[in-house]
C-alpha cells in the first residue's frame, strides 16, 4: 500500500534558460582563462581555469539532469525514473575538482625555491573579467536557487568560483607590486586548498546519496516516533528511510495498526509529507507483527 506518492513538476526543468546561458558564460571564459594562465605562466590563473573547469562539469551536468529527469521512462524498467542522472554527474564534478585541485597542488610544490617569471598584467584583466561573468551568472542563477536544488548546486558552485576571482585579482596586485611570483604560488595553493575542501564534502553527500543513507538532517527514530504518535498505529517496524536525489526522499515501513487501515495510511502519509518532507512513502499496514517476516538486514 503506498502514501503520500508524487513529486510534481520538476522545478529544475523551468529554469533551463538560466543554466543553459550561464553555462555558456563560464564555458567560454573558462577557455580564455586557461589560455591565459599558460601565456602568462600562472598557477592562480591556472588553478581558478581548473575550478571554472568544475563549473562548467556542474552546469552542464545540472542541465542533463533536468533533461533526463523529465524524460518518460520507455521501457517500463526505471521504476523510480531517471533522477540520479543528478547525483552520477556530481560524482563526475567531484573527481574534476580533486584532480584540478591535485595539479595545481603538485605545480605548486615544484615551484618552491624556483625562479619563476609571472606577468601580472594578464592576471589583472583576466581576474577582473571572469569576476564580471561569474557576477553575471550568480545573478542570473539566483533567480532558481530557492526553487530548485539542482540549480542551487550549480549556483553556489559559481559563487566559489567568484571567490577564486578575487583571488587571482589579489594575486596580480600582490605580484605587480612586490615583483615577487612567490604571491602567485601562494594564492594558487590556496584556490587549490579551497576546491579540494568542497569536493570532498560534494562527495560525501553523493556517497551518502548513493549508499542510501538516511537523509541528511532526518533521524530515522525521530520518524519513528512520529509515524508511532499517528492515530491507530500501535508500533513500527522495517523503516527504511534514503534519498533518491535532491529534495525528493523515499520511505517505507510496516505499520502495526489497531484502527481502520485507510486512515492510518492517509494520516501517516500526510505527516510523513507535512513534517519530514517525505512525498514519496510505501507503507505497510498489520494487524500483527508475527505475521511480518522481516529480513536480516
Amino acid at each position: 500500500m503506498g502514501a503520500g506518492h508524487g513529486h510534481g513538476q520538476h522545478a529544475g526543468g523551468r529554469h533551463r534558460w538560466r543554466l543553459a546561458v550561464a553555462f555558456g558564460l563560464v564555458g567560454s571564459f573558462f577557455v580564455v582563462e586557461l589560455v591565459a594562465g599558460l601565456v602568462a605562466d600562472s598557477l592562480a590563473l591556472l588553478s581558478d581555469a581548473g575550478h571554472m573547469a568544475a563549473d562548467v562539469v556542474a552546469l552542464g551536468a545540472a542541465l542533463a539532469a533536468t533533461r533526463i529527469a523529465t524524460r518518460p521512462d520507455t521501457t517500463g524498467r526505471r521504476t523510480f525514473g531517471s533522477y540520479r542522472a543528478e547525483v552520477f554527474a556530481s560524482g563526475l564534478t567531484v573527481l574534476l575538482m580533486l584532480g584540478a585541485a591535485a595539479y595545481v597542488g603538485i605545480s605548486a610544490f615544484r615551484r618552491v625555491g624556483a625562479e619563476v617569471t609571472v606577468s601580472s598584467t594578464p592576471m589583472l584583466v583576466v581576474g577582473g573579467l571572469g569576476l564580471l561573468v561569474n557576477l553575471v551568472a550568480l545573478v542570473l542563477l539566483r533567480g532558481g536557487a530557492s526553487e530548485s536544488i539542482n540549480v542551487k548546486g550549480a549556483y553556489l558552485e559559481v559563487v566559489a568560483d567568484t571567490v577564486g576571482s578575487v583571488g587571482v585579482i589579489v594575486a596580480g596586485l600582490l605580484v605587480a607590486r612586490t615583483g615577487d611570483a612567490w604571491w602567485d604560488t601562494l594564492v594558487a595553493g590556496a584556490i587549490a586548498l579551497f576546491v579540494a575542501v568542497r569536493a570532498v564534502v560534494l562527495g560525501r553527500e553523493v556517497l551518502a546519496v548513493l549508499g542510501q543513507h538516511a537523509p541528511t538532517g532526518m533521524s530515522p527514530s525521530d520518524v519513528e516516533a512520529a509515524l508511532c504518535g499517528v492515530p491507530g498505529v500501535a508500533t513500527v517496524h522495517d523503516l527504511h528511510l534514503w534519498t533518491l536525489t535532491s529534495g525528493m526522499h523515499v520511505a517505507t515501513a510496516h505499520l502495526v495498526a489497531t484502527g481502520d487501515s485507510d486512515t492510518v495510511l492517509l494520516e501517516a502519509g500526510r505527516m510523513l509529507r507535512d513534517e519530514f518532507g517525505v512525498e514519496h512513502a510505501t507503507l505497510q499496514v498489520e494487524s500483527d507483527a508475527r505475521h511480518c517476516s522481516e529480513l536480516s538486514w
